[in-house]
């Protein structure tokens, strides 16, 4: 079955007696015993799939849901683009049921090393306090704050690059 975004990946069946790759959105192979070889690849259609595989299939959880929010510099306060977009989060939140999400602060390389983390981590507190006042669940929500590591663009010291400047939300 291809994921969320349509890729498929790769299965490799093997037996005593040999192996079978599956590598097509449907394929399904069968296996009468641990010394027969695999059945040659076939593709089941949806009716099929779904009568064997269907509550299965429905019982997934829906794919993480990833939403990014910048800020001013050497502040908490989200850039107006960013605001548009909490209101989507609370909602993918609110979606789900028991959702978690986690929140993780991050800065530009403008200053002190240290001040950074500090920042990065304001802010992600800064995002949760606006998630919780949506109906988040406290509990369920992880924060934390990686600084000026892990830039989306990597930069010298001391360099102001406002795409590093972000929090990354993931709800799950």
């Amino acid at each position: 079955v291809p994921d969320p975004d349509g890729r498929v990946g790769q299965v490799e069946v093997t037996t005593q007696g040999g192996s079978q790759s599956l590598s097509a959105a449907g394929q399904a192979t069968t296996v009468s015993s641990a010394s027969a070889t695999p059945s040659p690849a076939a593709v089941m259609d949806k009716a099929a799939i779904d009568k064997m595989f269907g509550a299965v299939l429905a019982a997934e959880p829906a794919p993480a849901a990833t939403h990014t929010l910048h800020f001013e510099s050497g502040s908490t306060a989200l850039l107006p683009e960013a605001e548009l977009l909490v209101p989507a989060i609370i909602q993918d939140i609110l979606a789900r049921e028991k959702a978690d999400v986690s929140i993780i602060g991050h800065s530009d390389r403008q200053g002190d090393k240290d001040r950074n983390v500090t920042l990065s981590l304001q802010r992600a507190e800064a995002v949760r306090e606006r998630l919780l006042a949506g109906g988040a669940v406290a509990e369920r929500i992880e924060v934390s704050s990686h600084g000026e590591e892990n830039p989306v663009v990597p930069t010298a010291d001391n360099v102001a690059e406002p795409r590093n400047r972000r929090v990354e939300v993931i709800v799950r």
